[in-house]
């Protein structure tokens, strides 16, 4: 093309005088890979071609407009020394012009990219809703990638004490945008939701409701249980009422004879329930593995999971002393609720589902009467997910 002369190039060719001259369109090389570009129009533009990864690679520098000789040969060779050192320019050019949002407008592409996953175009509303009356006035124009702990808390702390259940709910949305930038890229390392409850005081309980973590804690939690110094036994149980969302006493009594592990189910009796009537739970993969390991341990018991008498179950103490020692503020019972926000916040699973999954009775006697069966199947499903979400390791998002 015109402009380029045979031969290597000398370094540092062009001079101000001959850009300004250079009108016939073509390449006019500067050294090292720098071209100036005059195309067709008369517009004139900086390249830089340069082997990357064993590959050519043409990467623009931008306009003669916009970007100065002096400023096209510092960023070539700013180019250069990454692709000598295998890096790849391109992708650091497509880094450089990524914009990070900021929390409200990352909060808004969460909504929008769960659109037709709400059990109902209310509850999406309310999802936004309360992100737009207590976080955005505090983080909203915060860039994701800069929230941290204290950001959260400053969120929280007005609102925990006096509408302790709005305070939660927006907890686990804000986790649910902080998982999202991750996930896009916009943000490293951990959830800046993880452990602001312990800078929060204790929320008073009232209507017999259980202190519960928010489910994007869970698998943190789920991971430092494994972790402890707890036995062995009381480790499985505790994953596995987890899993299973069931309350304490149904973990901590059930029977060999109550679990079929071909059809990877455990029914629990009728006199072991609190509505009454049998419950069958579903088994993932992880509660089929926990099994495994509880029967080797179990030695010939017909408890599952034993105390340290192989005829008596564990004291129904030991999941507190477990969540005491992790200085974790929830309950054993509190899990359910976790299961149960996780479900409604983040699948399109309907609500009866969960209900059924919690083994909760129906206060709609007409409901009642027209549902037939448990839905056991679908919640298998459920119930899948749900322990995928919480053993992955270290919050993968």
């Amino acid at each position: 093309m015109a402009g380029i002369k045979a031969g290597k190039h000398k370094e540092k060719a062009l001079t101000p005088l001959g850009i300004k001259n250079a009108t016939k369109p073509g390449k006019y090389p500067d050294g090292n890979g720098l071209y100036l570009v005059v195309d067709v129009s008369g517009a004139k533009r900086w390249l830089l071609r340069i082997m990357v990864q064993h590959k050519r690679r043409d990467i623009g520098l931008g306009g003669l407009s916009l970007v100065t000789l002096a400023e096209a040969r510092e960023k070539a060779l700013e180019y250069r020394k990454l692709a000598r050192a295998g890096g790849d320019p391109l992708a650091a050019k497509r880094a450089a012009k990524r914009v990070t949002p900021t929390f409200k407008v990352a909060a808004a592409s969460v909504h929008a990219e769960r659109e037709g996953t709400w059990k109902n175009a209310k509850h999406g509303q309310q999802w936004i809703n309360t992100l737009t009356t207590y976080a955005f006035p505090v983080v909203g124009d915060i860039r994701v990638d800069r929230i941290d702990t204290p950001d959260v808390l400053r969120v929280l702390s007005p609102i925990w004490i006096k509408k302790p259940e709005t305070a939660r709910r927006v907890r686990q949305r804000i986790g649910a945008v902080m998982d999202w930038a991750k996930a896009a890229g916009h943000r490293s390392g951990d959830n800046p939701v993880e452990g602001v409850t312990r800078g929060l005081p204790k929320q008073p309980s009232k209507d017999g409701h259980h202190e519960a973590l928010p489910y994007v804690e869970v698998p943190k939690f789920l991971a430092g249980i494994r972790t402890s110094n707890s036995g062995e036994i009381a480790k499985l149980s505790f994953e596995f009422l987890i899993l299973t969302a069931t309350r304490t006493s149904e973990t901590l009594q059930a029977a060999w004879d109550e679990v079929d592990l071909d059809q990877e189910l455990w029914t629990i009796p009728e006199e072991r329930m609190k509505a009454g009537r049998p419950h069958r739970v579903p088994l993932s993969a992880r509660c089929m593995e926990i099994l495994r390991l509880a029967k080797e341990l179990s030695a010939g018991s017909h408890l599952v999971f034993p105390g340290r008498s192989v005829d008596k179950p564990q004291s129904n103490m030991v999941f507190l002393k477990m969540i005491r020692t992790m200085e974790a503020p929830t309950t054993a019972h509190g899990f359910r609720s976790s299961f149960r926000d996780w479900a409604a916040e983040t699948t399109a699973y309907p609500r009866e589902l969960a209900e059924m999954a919690l083994a909760h009775t129906i206060e709609n006697k007409v409901e009642a009467a027209y549902r037939r069966g448990d839905l056991l199947e679908k919640r298998r499903e459920m119930m899948a997910e749900w322990a995928l979400y919480i053993t992955k390791p270290a919050r993968e998002s």
